[in-house]
């Protein structure tokens, strides 16, 4: 995973609101991004970023890309991360909410192939503090520092951080990896990302009721973790007969059986 100040960063969608303001926020923080891709909006400006039809387009004005970010309606996501990995973009973050399942698993398998790095969907995606921002994470919860977070969701993410903050604790690398049932990394890639980060010397994990997700993660740091690792899972309860994760996806089931 390149997490570098330099690596540059496309923001596919940016002609919807969550592509441009995204855009906007990780420009302010310092994040390289050097266009965006909206099909019928090229040869245009969004937030003071070239705009282009297709991400070839993109590459050829701009030069390799390094991250996309995904900011499609949901049903689009899939045909724009599968553009970025023919463009040969190896990291792609997937901001979008109600991705279908299916349309993950055809994700990841090309993923796979290709050796490409997928975090999300329905995720905050990935800040490092004081350096880039890729995604949703409000930056003033941030500071740098050694403790490393990993998280299914988004808010939790934010309060954990703000409170280490607050307690004086920075952050090396955070990341909300999504709460849908198929999701592209996991918390065992993070805990290994954290574990051979020589800026990381703690590793905070953030998991919720539902799945066995957190529980392989005990597994995995009891086997192959040497860094200290703090874990808080979130929740009582989930509907019964279910095997949901994330709050939001809980929410969203129990309003169909009504």
């Amino acid at each position: 995973m390149n997490l570098d100040g330099d690596c540059k960063v496309l923001v596919q969608g940016i002609a919807n609101p969550l592509g441009s303001d995204r855009a906007r926020a990780m420009s302010a923080y310092g994040t390289n991004v050097v266009a965006g891709v909206s099909p019928g909006y090229g040869d245009t400006d969004i937030e003071g970023l070239p705009v282009f039809d297709s991400i070839d387009r993109a590459v050829a004005a701009t030069g390799t890309i390094d991250t996309s970010v995904i900011c499609t309606h949901p049903y689009q996501a899939l045909d724009a991360a599968i553009e970025a990995i023919a463009a040969g973009i190896r990291q792609i973050i997937i901001l979008s909410e109600g991705v279908p399942p299916l349309d993950m698993v055809r994700l990841l398998r090309k993923a796979e192939v290709t050796d490409t790095f997928v975090v999300g969907p329905s995720c905050p995606g990935i800040i490092v503090p004081g350096k880039m921002l890729l995604g949703t994470h409000p930056t003033e919860f941030y500071k740098p520092g050694p403790v490393g977070i990993v998280s299914r969701g988004g808010t939790l993410t934010y309060e954990v951080a703000l409170s280490l903050t607050r307690a004086g604790l920075g952050q090396s690398i955070c990341v909300g990896i999504g709460g849908d049932p198929i999701v592209g990394s996991s918390f065992d890639g993070w805990l290994q990302i954290f574990d051979e980060d020589d800026r990381t010397e703690a590793m905070v994990l953030v998991g919720e009721i539902g799945g066995s997700s957190e529980e392989a993660a005990a597994e995995y740091v009891a086997d192959a973790i040497d860094k200290p690792v703090i874990a808080y899972v979130a929740g009582r309860y989930a509907p019964r007969g279910r095997r949901l994760c994330h709050a939001g996806a809980i929410v969203a089931a129990r309003s169909l059986d009504t």
